[in-house]
């Protein structure tokens, strides 16, 4: 058995499995009238090729939106199968213009393009959309005798959103319908003009088309040229767009009279094209070739334009059979031509891709996975209360969406819901989510929403929103909560043998006072400062911790990453803990080899006044896979999962917890944390003491003496 009476068979064996299960269902109202809607739908879709399953699941999805069945009605017959994608065409049934959309506004075109592509996007089966287009013309059918409002509402949606998708898919027997009942009902007078103008002269059309293509026919035939020759109408829309586009009469459109010449090769398009050129004088400027110069998309075909008996004018379309089954089934959509302007590379990407399903072959579920996987991973398409749908960058925030609103809807924001339930302003947005902000009466952003590594903010163009907020407050203010900053990082990061003027020098500023304005502003972030020390101490950040070095109390010097030491055993003192690149110095103590402490050290320095001698210079040496311990102690409201909590912060970081010991104060219910982790540099102790002091019920989080 073939594979087209394969598909045939099993099309005809699920349709018959459906019609026995409509006809078993009790009779009710509205009943026959849905069913009738759904056998409706796909016969419109089914020239397409869509499996029998699809189809199925088209007869049966009136019943279901109009709840006369259930899922669980479904899945208790033999009709399981088809829940997904009732529900993939539910999910598509959804999206519509607001309400209060109007063309011509700002964000118009915007918003309709976003629409179309959050339609591809949020659905699980790319085919379902043509589902969903077919759906949109059967109403469009049905409106015919609906009133004026209704009618212009929906020509309004199919010309702003289901035309131009269906022309990207490249789906014509649907485009075309689409547009001229769109164009019949919004503008009725153009429309009954310019049929009224092809109505008087459809006789005589219609018999010269019938001559020419009797004449041409003969000709191929006398030079052996098999070929198929149709008479193609053009339809209302796309007439009266020509002429707007070109600023002409219908009598000066040369595609009013147009014959298709279908042939059997590349060769017998070229000698057709020949013949049609000794028949009847071309009229230059009109000829195209994109057999040896293919579209974009791929759309191939002989364009050329004549002269015909009595001086009219005629198109001419040649192709092979292959080339016509592209150009008409949507593998080779020319849309970009029809729409005009451009697109995004990415995206035409993607759409040519989406295509392929309309095409059968035999990998068709590898297809789908791959769309699922990654062919829209980088944006997601969320929407407004009002219905409103906005692009965003993938891994965008409730707080990126609140920017994309409005400025002032961002600088207010206090939190967010997602399809009816509160979010942190962290979380991930996916396609489809319905996004409320929660605003307050004041602007008041946080400097926290700046770093990239706390994750509040996705986009570079809502950052840049938050630092303007910043830099526009009053210079006080700047100054005095930079001095803050600048004062907690020292403070967390127990530095305190570096002048802050030397700070604000490394990161390019005058003094003390410019640096804390920047970093009230928001033009630097307190991790700039662990950054500035790293480079003031003179080691360069390490590109990469590929190991972690396990937890020795003596070491050989390699693995300490110091040098100076030489043979001697070493370890380092649990009283200062240093990390690169802190100034260290070395003590010979009596039995344990080399103790290596930071140079303001308390304790070293007094054991340098009274053992002098025992000093040893050293230095920090130049592997960039050491890990260096680090003691912290942390405050917090007890509460449960406080330590799951901060263990998963220092995983995600990659820095190792070596101790952990916790107290808790039961009358107070306050917790206090002694931690030890090992971590490679001054920048990654301060992103992940900042991080910690993200975490719920957290007081502080310091670095100890």
């Amino acid at each position: 058995m073939s594979a087209t009476s394969a598909e045939n068979s099993a099309r005809e064996g699920i349709v018959a499995i459906v019609d026995e299960y409509l006809g078993s269902l009790p009779d009710k109202d509205g009943q026959r009238d849905c069913i009738a809607e759904g056998k409706a739908i796909a016969a419109i879709v089914e020239p397409l090729g869509l499996p029998a399953n699809i189809l199925a699941a088209i007869h049966v999805y009136p019943l279901f939106r109009d709840e006369l069945i259930s899922l669980i009605s479904l899945n208790n017959n033999n009709l399981k199968d088809l829940s997904r994608f009732i529900l993939g065409i539910k999910q598509l049934d959804q999206f519509s213009l607001p309400q209060h959309w109007q063309p011509g506004e700002a964000l118009a075109v915007q918003q309709s393009e976003t629409l179309r592509k959050m339609l591809l996007a949020v659905v699980s089966d790319v085919r379902l959309v043509l589902v969903r287009i077919a759906d949109q013309l059967y109403r469009l059918r049905q409106a015919k005798h609906a009133n004026q409002a209704v009618r212009e509402a929906l020509a309004l949606e199919t010309r702003e959103i289901y035309a131009p998708l269906a022309n990207r898919l490249g789906v014509w027997q649907l485009k075309w319908e689409l547009e001229d009942l769109s164009f019949r009902y919004s503008e009725p007078k153009t429309y009954a003009e310019i049929a009224q103008t092809l109505k008087e002269k459809r006789t005589e059309r219609v018999g010269f088309i019938e001559a020419f293509q009797k004449t041409l026919h003969k000709e191929l035939l006398s030079e052996g040229i098999d070929a198929e020759i149709t008479g193609r109408p053009k339809h209302i829309y796309s007439i009266y767009r020509k002429m707007q586009r070109k600023d002409r009469g219908i009598e000066s459109l040369y595609d009013i009279r147009a014959v298709r010449i279908l042939v059997n090769s590349v060769g017998d398009c070229y000698a057709a094209l020949g013949i049609v050129h000794n028949l009847w004088s071309y009229i230059p400027g009109e000829f195209d070739d994109y057999i040896a110069n293919p579209k974009d998309n791929d759309y191939q075909s002989l364009h050329t334009a004549v002269v015909g008996p009595e001086g009219k004018t005629v198109e001419i379309q040649i192709r092979t059979d292959d080339m016509h089954r592209h150009a008409e089934l949507g593998v080779a959509a020319h849309w970009r031509y029809k729409e005009g302007g451009g697109a995004p590379a990415a995206f035409d990407q993607k759409i040519r891709f989406l295509r392929q399903l309309l095409e059968p072959t035999d990998d068709g579920t590898d297809l789908l996975d791959q769309i699922r996987d990654g062919f829209f991973e980088d944006h997601v398409y969320a929407v407004s209360p009002k219905g409103d749908v906005v692009e965003l960058p993938a891994k965008a925030t409730p707080l990126d969406f609140a920017y994309h609103v409005h400025t002032q809807v961002g600088h207010r924001c206090r939190g967010a819901k997602i399809n009816g339930r509160i979010v942190p302003l962290t979380h991930h947005v996916q396609n489809g989510d319905q996004i409320e902000i929660i605003t307050g009466s004041q602007a008041q952003p946080s400097r926290d929403w700046l770093s990239p590594k706390l994750g509040y903010l996705a986009g570079a163009r809502a950052r840049a929103k938050v630092r303007n907020w910043f830099r526009h407050q009053d210079r006080d203010q700047h100054l005095r909560q930079g001095r803050d900053v600048l004062d907690r990082e020292l403070s967390r990061l127990n530095v305190n043998d570096v002048a802050t003027d030397t700070i604000a020098k490394q990161l390019k500023h005058k003094d003390t006072d410019t640096l804390c304005v920047a970093l009230g502003a928001g033009d630097l972030t307190s991790a700039s400062i662990a950054t500035a020390l790293q480079h003031i101490r003179g080691t360069e950040l390490p590109e990469k911790i590929r190991t972690r070095r396990p937890r020795k109390q003596d070491s050989k010097p390699d693995s300490l990453a110091v040098t100076g030491v030489g043979g001697l055993m070493s370890n380092f003192a649990r009283c200062c803990r240093p990390v690169p690149p802190e100034p260290i110095v070395g003590y010979i103590t009596q039995g344990r080899g080399v103790s290596i402490h930071r140079q303001d050290c308390g304790n070293f320095l007094g054991l340098n006044q009274r053992s002098p001698e025992r000093i040893v210079e050293i230095s920090w040496g130049q592997s960039e896979t050491g890990a260096y311990p680090v003691d912290l102690s942390l405050h917090a409201f007890d509460r449960s999962g406080l330590i799951r909590d901060i263990t998963a912060v220092l995983a995600d970081d990659e820095a190792n917890v070596i101790g952990l010991k916790s107290s808790v104060d039961q009358d107070s219910q306050q917790v206090v944390m002694d931690i030890s982790v090992e971590v490679s540099d001054l920048p990654t102790l301060s992103a992940v003491i900042t991080k910690l002091e993200q975490l719920p019920n957290v007081v502080s989080v310091r670095r100890k003496a």
